[in-house]
């Protein structure tokens, strides 16, 4: 995998440039990260005034699922790194720019690929590396799903093939309740795709958001694997709401879950930040999915850790050494959006900071939605309980006014 042996300077010939798919809120603090190493950015999403536009170096706007589009800017950027953000990209023009040697794809284009959409990366996790995964089964109608999810057994969880934070995902008590979860899964695909995977619900007592680093190890010179400390999130129909490091776990429970996100991280291979999601019931780990980059629940590390899940990303990226270090307990909470015709307005921004040890992310999106992430409340604390109080307190103070 290209590594550069120096940094050149940013808007020159000898830029080390990273193209950056997908310019979220996620994406605008890899920005940062990066800039802050002397690297040029390049930021494309599908609508202008996305929240890395407004500090990348450059801003770029097309359809990242079509590979024409893809192709044209990666020729023209010439980017020594692509970085998917999203996973809804034109993949198989990824590999193929890839094996071309065009540019280099973070964490890997076949990375990029499989966990494009669950059923790639459920198989592979599952059939080839044999990790402890929840039953599950396929359908693409409503009455493949209907035996999909008797084959599985109620109560199951659906979801469509490709989405992303949660959006599609319904919790199925019964058959009864089947046919609104079918329709809840096609509005809330990221593509044009009427496929979903029916999963077996496990009772599980919590889940983790695992980020597990590839870099390169100084000491050896060769790829190396770091672990942040486990982040325990809560959901709501499928939405992060709030997440909080470290989460609590036995000793044998960590164990099994850095193992079981070591081996899917090493078969994905290549570099950079994964989110790995994991089930955990006592001490058994089951796995539930990965995202090649960093994961909405790790905004928490923003105060948590010597150096953020962005920071760590930029440094694997450009194959420098890894330090995860938790500095302290805290919490993030979501700062949601409302519907609105226009631009919002946010209020209450000096209420929520008076709150001790706690900071506001507010991300500049265009347009406000209901249940549209907007910004993030950070907080630290002595232990997570209390920093979980500090960081709701604080996004409940911050009201989002619509035009």
């Amino acid at each position: 995998m290209y590594t550069p042996e120096s940094v050149g300077t940013p808007l020159s010939d000898n830029a080390t440039t990273v193209l950056l798919l997908g310019s979220g809120e996620l994406g605008r603090e890899v920005t940062f990260a990066l800039q802050r190493l002397g690297v040029e950015v390049h930021a494309a999403d599908r609508y202008e005034g996305a929240p890395a536009h407004h500090t990348a170096n450059y801003a770029h706007v097309l359809d990242m699922t079509d590979g024409e589009q893809v192709r044209e800017l990666v020729e023209r950027v010439r980017p020594d790194f692509v970085v998917p953000e999203i996973e809804s990209l034109a993949t198989k023009e990824l590999e193929r720019l890839e094996e071309e040697g065009l540019a280099t794809v973070i964490p890997t284009a076949r990375a990029a690929r499989l966990t494009m959409d669950r059923e790639g990366i459920r198989d592979l996790a599952y059939h080839e590396l044999g990790l402890p995964t929840s039953a599950y089964a396929y359908a693409s109608s409503y009455d493949e799903l209907y035996q999909g999810a008797e084959e599985v057994g109620y109560p199951c969880v659906v979801k469509p093939i490709m989405s992303s934070s949660g959006k599609g995902q319904s919790y199925v008590a019964n058959a009864d309740e089947l046919s609104g979860a079918w329709e809840y899964a096609m509005s809330g695909a990221r593509v044009s795709n009427q496929r979903v995977i029916v999963e077996q619900f496990i009772p599980f007592d919590y889940e983790i958001t695992l980020l597990t680093i590839r870099s390169i190890a100084p000491e050896t010179d060769r790829d190396a694997t770091w672990f942040c400390e486990p982040i325990g999130h809560r959901q709501d129909r499928g939405d992060y709401v709030e997440s909080w490091q470290p989460a609590a776990m036995s000793e044998t429970a960590l164990d099994n879950a850095r193992s079981v996100a070591a081996r899917i991280t090493n078969e994905l291979g290549g570099r950079g930040v994964f989110g790995v999601e994991l089930f955990v019931k006592g001490d058994d780990v089951y796995f539930s999915e990965v995202s090649p980059r960093p994961h909405d629940t790790g905004m928490v590390t923003m105060a948590t850790q010597r150096f953020s899940e962005f920071d760590l990303h930029a440094r694997a990226i450009l194959g420098l050494p890894i330090d995860s270090t938790l500095v302290s307990p805290g919490a993030s909470a979501v700062i949601y959006g409302v519907d609105s015709d226009g631009p919002v307005s946010f209020s209450g921004l000096a209420d929520a900071m008076s709150v001790p040890e706690t900071d506001v992310r507010l991300f500049g999106k265009p347009e406000s939605f209901s249940r549209r992430r907007m910004g993030v409340a950070i907080s630290t604390a002595e232990d997570v309980a209390q920093g979980r109080e500090r960081a709701v307190s604080a996004a409940e103070r911050v009201k989002v006014n619509p035009s």
